[in-house]
């Protein structure tokens, strides 16, 4: 009787552990399968934003799981309604003398609402690249606006003669978000830090920054975009017109367009530009009568002189004599 009781309270535990691992194992396939669901929620859920169904995605995604993705999606949507919603009306706030309120400026009640959702996202994951493009694409607009009024308040300044005061700043309304060109510029970065292959948060940066007169965010950005191009000649030539016209560095300018020779050897334009660079260098070394330096650096403009009778090349050419004639006397 001993033996045969023993018996059955083995088989009970062992019918015990089988259910019991069966049930783990229904367990965890009914976890995969809620989180393939919410999965394919999301999805389906962004597909209608692209479809225009903005009433239809906020509802589906009602049944996705929450986190940064799915915030952003929702921010996507109340974005997209923004588009069409009507300005809002904005109130008469309290100002001092002479201030200007961006009342073009005022925020929809469906920017707000995506702003806090991308919000939401970044701040679960800080280098979200979609939810950090789309916070410096709603703000840009109100950013070159604050800097178009802080600017205008300046030439106003600068043309009332013998006038000290201060530009007129331009004033936000109270309890709007942060529009400031420094919030907008670090949203780019962080779009291009979480997405190290995109150029699209790059080449943003670079038409905002230098719309509102940030360049040396314009320089940082180009110089990401060589890193982010490396076998390509544009991103190197862009690069040094930029240091040529903004920071009237001719000799990094070359560096740059000679890099770009590397990939693309028979640019006449780009050779030009780096003959320009020296004949202008050695015009000026002849007119302060440093005529060896001169001379040297004619000879190395003729090195990129495609065509010799050219008025390029001609110019070239005429120093040249000129200062054949000079070593000769």
């Amino acid at each position: 009787m001993r033996v045969r009781y023993l018996a059955v309270v083995v088989v009970a535990a062992l019918l015990g552990s089988v259910a019991c691992d069966r049930a783990a194992k229904l367990g965890s396939g009914g976890e995969r399968s809620t989180a393939a669901a919410g999965g394919t929620a999301l999805a389906e859920a962004r597909t209608l934003l692209e479809q225009g169904q903005l009433e239809a995605a906020l509802a589906k995604l009602q049944d996705a799981p929450g986190g940064p993705d799915r915030d952003y999606t929702e921010g996507a949507v109340w974005a997209k309604k923004a588009e069409t919603a009507p300005l809002p009306t904005p109130p008469a706030p309290s100002l001092p003398r002479g201030a200007e309120p961006l009342r073009a400026a005022r925020f929809k009640p469906e920017e707000l609402k995506a702003l806090d959702f991308f919000e939401k996202a970044v701040a679960a994951r800080p280098d979200h690249p979609q939810a950090n493009l789309a916070i410096a694409e709603l703000l840009a607009p109100y950013a070159m606006r604050q800097f178009d009024v802080a600017e205008g308040s300046r030439r106003a300044v600068r043309g009332k003669r013998g006038s000290r005061s201060a530009p007129v700043p331009a004033t936000r309304v109270a309890g709007e978000p942060d529009f400031s060109p420094e919030r907008v510029v670090n949203a780019y970065r962080m779009a291009a830090v979480g997405d190290a292959a995109a150029k699209a948060p790059v080449e943003a940066l670079i038409s905002f920054a230098g719309r509102v007169g940030r360049m040396q965010d314009v320089d940082s950005a180009l110089q990401e975009m060589v890193k982010r191009d490396r076998e390509s000649a544009e991103p190197l030539v862009r690069y040094g017109d930029f240091l040529l016209s903004q920071k009237q560095d001719a000799t990094g300018a070359v560096t740059q367009y000679r890099q770009a020779l590397i990939w693309r050897a028979d640019d006449d334009a780009t050779r030009a530009k780096i003959a320009d660079i020296y004949i202008s260098m050695g015009a000026r070394s002849y007119a302060n009568q440093q005529y060896a330096v001169a001379e040297t650096q004619f000879l190395e403009a003729q090195k990129y002189v495609t065509d010799k009778s050219s008025p390029q090349g001609q110019k070239v050419q005429e120093h040249l004599s000129r200062l054949g004639a000079i070593r000769r006397h």
